[in-house]
């Protein structure tokens, strides 16, 4: 399996499966390259996820990395997995919830629709943060959630479809968790990268996928709320698991939001001026320049705020009384 942490890197340390000694230490040729292939009939050639090939060269891994990929055995979904040892793991704000829980993460993991945790099961895992935490924080693909809730209420669980746009959850008395597959402003769709770049730790005795340390900064970037800030788990995280962090695909993530990637990163640097070159120079000098570009530029004519992106309560009067324009929607021109 894979050992954790060592300085903030991932260290690999490859977990054997019985499937090579089955096929005496050779593994049949793999459609995906002329690799032997540790699952060869699970395996869908041309880069397919079973066998892992395909996930690690899209993910820049060398080859040497595909060939752990193949050794790591693949969940019930068909992503490869990659196990680490957590650093830390929360509490829980009630002790009498992990029965359910315990019970939950049997269920979702013998009804084989891929999910990840997150939030805080993550931040503790990557971070060695350890804090209490009320609930689980189950992320899933938007197509699947139907799928999640209709199982458990097919075994006796209250169920409940918050805001359909991102959020269900599944009750057993004063106990729940969350099924989310995106976010509440719309930005971060749960999808196919997330479990390819996932992690596998254990939580109450049973192998579960976290999201990865790249999702898990793009998934707490707009958490800006009055009564909620999650700006210290990015820069927790950036600092114990940075080498892990594809930036560039954190990047891609936050394209249209950049500012908000570039706000987070001059927290960070701020905060831990030693460890400044924990940012990668490039992303940083990339970021800049637009920002010299964009200072060129005229107002925009349409006044937007934005800031509903991050809390709708707290931007509400921007909206309502002062005439701009709420995420996709009219507001009222500058009229220079």
């Amino acid at each position: 399996m894979y050992s954790g942490f060592a300085g903030g890197e991932l260290v690999p340390l490859i977990r054997r499966r019985r499937a090579e000694s089955a096929s005496g230490g050779r593994g049949r040729s793999c459609r995906c390259g002329g690799t032997p292939c540790a699952f060869p009939l699970l395996c869908k050639g041309g880069g397919g996820y079973a066998c892992g090939a395909g996930a690690a060269t899209r993910a820049g891994t060398s080859r040497k990395g595909v060939m752990n990929l193949h050794e790591a055995p693949p969940n019930p979904a068909g992503y490869p997995v990659l196990a680490i040892d957590a650093k830390a793991e929360p509490t829980l704000k009630n002790p009498e919830a992990e029965a359910f829980y315990t019970e939950a993460l049997r269920h979702l993991v013998e009804l084989g629709v891929p999910f990840l945790l997150a939030g805080t099961y993550a931040v503790s895992a990557y971070t060695g943060i350890s804090r209490a935490t009320k609930d689980l924080d189950v992320f899933c693909k938007a197509g699947d959630y139907p799928r999640i809730l209709s199982h458990f209420k097919d075994r006796g669980h209250a169920i409940e479809v918050e805001d359909e746009r991102w959020i269900g959850k599944v009750y057993k008395g004063p106990h729940f968790f969350d099924v989310i597959f995106a976010s509440s402003n719309g930005t971060m769709p749960v999808g196919d990268e997330w479990f390819e770049n996932a992690r596998q730790i254990e939580v109450f005795g049973t192998p579960v996928r976290i999201v990865g340390p790249t999702e898990l900064v793009w998934s707490k970037c707009f958490i800006q709320l009055r009564h909620r800030y999650d700006g210290a788990d990015v820069a927790h995280t950036i600092l114990k698991a940075h080498e892990a962090i594809d930036w560039r695909r954190l990047l891609a993530y936050m394209e249209v939001y950049w500012e908000v990637l570039l706000m987070h990163l001059l927290n960070f640097r701020w905060i831990y001026p030693t460890e400044r070159d924990k940012v990668p120079r490039w992303l940083m000098d990339e970021l800049l320049e637009r920002m010299r570009h964009q200072l060129e530029l005229p107002p925009p004519q349409m006044k937007v705020c934005r800031g509903r992106m991050f809390s709708r309560i707290d931007y509400e009067i921007d909206v309502k009384e002062w005439g701009f324009a709420d995420v996709g929607g009219e507001g009222e021109w500058r009229n220079d």
